[in-house]
């Protein structure tokens, strides 16, 4: 799988604040790409969408609206409905760009995005192919295998996966040779991430994407 030859990339999780905004941004300013939040819940102040613009410093990245910007910080179908409307593939419309998109997810892989679909099927009716982001913790090898194995069984290409925090070089190679993706890399986790911070993580990137 050639970066070239893909229109989009979805963002996903090993679960929740996990570092995909993060790493969101760091891809959006190595492949000089535009990112796409689709569904946000909770944290409107402060959106996903709002730090990504903050951190990204190319000049051909494009930020685009939120979808469905909902008030509640709890599982997407959840926070729809205390809002009174269901999230719909209807109401999720692609921005009009010809530059690569990056489409971030909310939560893992299996989040709900309403009483029928998660996450995954997001990604599968967007024609994305999914980095996963996983962060260090006890239980990560497990649940990073699951949302692996979750998109496998529906034959969702994975263009890799990019590591979160310290290097921990038994889990990471516990993951890579169970799973047979390809590491991308790591990001540490940072005291305060800035634009030159990201554009340092971008450079490295972009030599394996």
């Amino acid at each position: 799988m050639r970066i070239k030859d893909i229109k989009r990339l979805f963002v996903t999780g090993n679960g929740t604040e996990v570092g995909k905004t993060v790493v969101s941004a760091i891809l959006a300013q190595a492949l000089e790409a535009d990112y796409w939040k689709p569904i946000q819940a909770g944290n409107e102040e402060d959106s996903d969408s709002i730090i990504v613009s903050r951190l990204v410093s190319n000049k051909n990245s494009e930020v685009h609206p939120e979808a469905y910007l909902l008030p509640d910080p709890i599982s997407p179908h959840a926070a729809a409905e205390r809002a009174g409307i269901e999230i719909t593939f209807e109401g999720l419309l692609l921005p009009e760009t010809n530059n690569l998109l990056i489409i971030e997810g909310a939560g893992g892989i299996l989040t709900p995005i309403n009483r029928r679909s998660t996450m995954r099927e997001l990604a599968i009716h967007f024609d994305a192919p999914v980095v996963v982001v996983s962060s260090h913790y006890l239980g990560s090898i497990n649940h990073t295998l699951m949302t692996i194995e979750a998109l496998q069984f529906k034959n969702v290409p994975i263009l890799g996966v990019i590591f979160v925090g310290d290097p921990e070089p038994e889990s990471e190679t516990a993951i890579i040779s169970m799973s047979g993706v390809k590491m991308l890399g790591r990001v540490a986790w940072e005291d305060g991430i800035t634009p030159v911070i990201v554009a340092q993580y971008a450079r490295l990137f972009r030599e394996v994407l």
